[in-house]
């Protein structure tokens, strides 16, 4: 992978059970926050799969602002857009009514100092969504975050585990989460829920975090050391497929690639990858942000691309100095702060 179109290309390309899943699909696709980092593969893949299946359902893409260059790619393969600030809810009602909605909308970073408005986006919101779109099917993307830390040999959270949240992020997503489940039990909303940990792709993600820190010499923090990744592309796949298990009360699924990854090691493969001596400060603690996402691998089966291959990609983006969104993942934040 060289070229930012051959990554636009792999993330979105659909796989064969994607596009029997929504050749099954009734009605008109809606993504809510589609500007963020998974949005605009992912109405991508959805347009190339009904596209394969012969469907003419629309996938319109929601959000507040877009770049010029990812307006122009959204368009030119087929995604219709509407501009909304999904806050005012004038702008909410005033969009058109879909059988089936993915929410993407959310805020992280910034959370620190600015708690009330990530409490109003990431839990207010969801309210607001969940009851003016109370007809359609819904697809909600949560974290892993919800989980409490857990020892590393646990093979990581399954969704049978309670949630017991670190910090006022994760809080607000468990918020989230219960204003979903709300809904969708009052209404009778079929809802299912994404509880995503982490998905990576060649501009962002931790495994780029962590080969540009080797590449740069700089020691590796090993207090979080041990994480799941995924392919992002994968992740794409598994939330269209997720619109057929849609029920009121909500269904819940990790989406996590299957090993407890060493971050270690990754760094390690990293330094061969690259030709440069991983360098690590700190220790691994003996517990983790770690998430089970066995119900997801029989559902939908491994992840396509492994993380072997993760790694070598990464390696070669970084080498050839490829595109990045700027932004690091935070990933070892063990106090939740972001």
């Amino acid at each position: 992978m060289k070229t930012l179109t051959d990554l636009y290309d792999a993330l979105s390309a659909p796989a064969t059970e994607v596009v029997e899943s929504l050749a099954r699909l009734d009605g008109d696709l809606m993504l809510l926050g589609v500007g963020g980092k998974l949005g605009p593969e992912l109405a991508l893949m959805a347009r190339r799969a009904l596209d394969k299946a012969g469907k003419d359902n629309r996938v319109i893409g929601v959000a507040r602002n877009l770049d010029d260059e990812t307006a122009a790619r959204l368009r030119d393969g087929g995604v219709e857009l509407a501009k909304a600030d999904l806050m005012d809810g004038d702008q909410l009602a005033g969009l058109p009514s879909a059988p089936n909605v993915i929410y993407l909308a959310g805020r992280k970073f910034g959370t620190s100092g600015g708690e009330h408005q990530t409490w109003a986006l990431n839990s207010y919101l969801p309210g607001l969504v969940a009851q003016r779109f109370r007809d359609a099917r819904i697809v909600a993307f949560s974290t892993g975050n919800v989980y409490p830390l857990l020892p590393v040999t646990s093979g990581g959270a399954d969704e049978t585990v309670a949630p017991d949240p670190v910090g006022e992020y994760a809080q607000s997503c468990l918020g989230r989460e219960r204003l979903f489940e709300h809904w969708s039990r009052t209404n009778g909303t079929p809802v299912a829920i994404a509880r995503l940990n982490y998905a990576v792709e060649l501009r962002y993600g931790v495994l780029l975090e962590l080969a540009r820190t080797v590449a740069r010499g700089e020691p590796v923090d090993l207090r979080m050391g041990n994480v799941n990744v995924i392919w992002q592309g994968d992740v794409n796949a598994w939330t269209l497929r997720m619109l057929e298990h849609c029920s009121a009360p909500p269904f819940v699924l990790n989406l996590a690639g299957p090993e407890t990854a060493s971050v270690r090691w990754i760094a390690e493969r990293f330094g061969e990858l690259l030709g440069v001596p991983a360098r690590f400060a700190g220790a691994e603690e003996p517990t983790a942000l770690l998430s089970n996402a066995a119900k997801a691998h029989r559902l939908f089966g491994y992840p396509q691309v492994a993380l072997g291959t993760l790694l070598e990609w990464t390696a070669d983006w970084v080498r050839s100095d490829g595109a990045t969104h700027g932004k690091a993942t935070h990933f070892q934040q063990r106090d939740g702060r972001f």
